[in-house]
């Protein structure tokens, strides 16, 4: 399953908003962005997620299904963030009450001892450990029924350990999700993979993390697994 993004920039009232951007998100892989701080970022993880209407371009995915239905938007600021004066556990029953899951008191706090965060189940959400934050965040996204697409807008922000939300990233796509990260205040020269630029329309393409049904068979056979493949110009594999 892919979701590519071609071409597609956002006008705003006082300017531009995303400058024509071209990137693609796969299942089992991680597509790494970087951009300047700003509201170009959320902006396209909007469009991403079908939740704005791009100005210039197009965003499809090759599965039946509405983008908005496919893709969670997770901790966007001023979108899909928390209210961060809220307890977590009102967070995340909130989250689960959004992804149609159990809700009650005593669900939230299985769900919470399930995903080891039980110990701060009371505590203030602006408090919690960032890399706390963005996995429960991610984990929380990924109950939606038919989510198979998660953008983790600027989990950098929270703080400076590349690492914390790398983790998190990579975990989600070795499930079989299609993951990307849109990064800002990370240098882009101390990401793991070489990222996406916002603004960019030849990209370098999702790094996979779980092997697909040809890479598995290549594996079996003793064959080199393939490398990802850079994106043209045109958005087409090069």
């Amino acid at each position: 399953m892919q979701v590519r993004a071609d071409r597609v920039s956002l006008e705003g009232p006082h300017g531009t908003l995303l400058p024509p951007t071209s990137l693609a998100v796969e299942d089992g892989c991680v597509t790494l962005v970087h951009g300047e701080p700003g509201v170009g970022i959320t902006a396209l993880a909007l469009a991403l997620a079908g939740r704005v209407k791009p100005s210039t371009g197009t965003v499809t995915a090759d599965v039946p299904g509405l983008l908005r239905d496919l893709v969670a938007v997770v901790d966007a600021p001023g979108v899909s963030e928390p209210d961060e004066a809220l307890a977590l556990r009102v967070v995340a029953g909130e989250e689960l009450a959004l992804a149609h899951r159990p809700a009650g008191k005593d669900d939230v706090l299985r769900w919470l001892t399930e995903h080891d965060a039980a110990p701060f189940a009371g505590t203030r959400f602006e408090n919690l450990e960032p890399a706390l934050r963005t996995r429960l965040l991610a984990e929380l996204a990924a109950e939606r029924t038919g989510v198979r697409v998660l953008v983790l807008d600027t989990p950098d922000r929270h703080t400076s350990h590349v690492e914390s939300w790398t983790a998190v990233a990579e975990d989600h796509a070795k499930r079989g999700l299609a993951v990307a990260v849109l990064t800002a205040t990370t240098p882009a020269a101390a990401l793991p993979h070489p990222p996406a630029r916002i603004g960019s329309t030849d990209q370098p393409g999702p790094v996979r993390l779980l092997a697909g049904p040809e890479e598995s068979s290549a594996e079996e056979n003793g064959a080199e697994e393939p490398r990802a493949e850079e994106l043209s110009a045109e958005g087409d594999p090069a």
